[in-house]
């Protein structure tokens, strides 16, 4: 796939995760900030990092899992691996402005 391609491809990627949401908080997970790394290989293969807001978060595997389907989804996704990774730790300021507002920190 060309660089063209592949652009469009991430931001239906992108579109996507805007749909996936904690079951706790009334934002997305790519607002919250919560997804690190968006790594899509020129043959389908996607890897996405991400963390939560807590590590002993009890909807992690929902999450991930919401997230790896919904993703795999999207024409030009062949397979999704999804990571979650802790480094580096999650705080407030990862969030976009609108999820800021959102919840109250603005």
């Amino acid at each position: 796939m060309d660089n063209e391609q592949k652009l469009k491809i991430e931001e239906k990627i992108i579109e996507m995760l805007k749909t996936v949401y904690d079951p706790e908080i009334p934002v997305n997970v790519y607002d919250l900030g919560l997804i690190y790394k968006i790594d899509l290989q020129d043959d389908g293969e996607l890897v996405i990092d991400m963390t939560l807001t807590a590590p002993n978060c009890p909807a992690a595997d929902f999450i991930m899992e919401d997230i790896r389907q919904r993703v795999e989804s999207v024409d030009g996704v062949k397979s999704a691996q999804v990571n979650l990774v802790f480094e580096p730790e999650w705080d407030k300021d990862m969030m976009t402005e609108e999820a800021k507002l959102e919840l109250g920190f603005l």
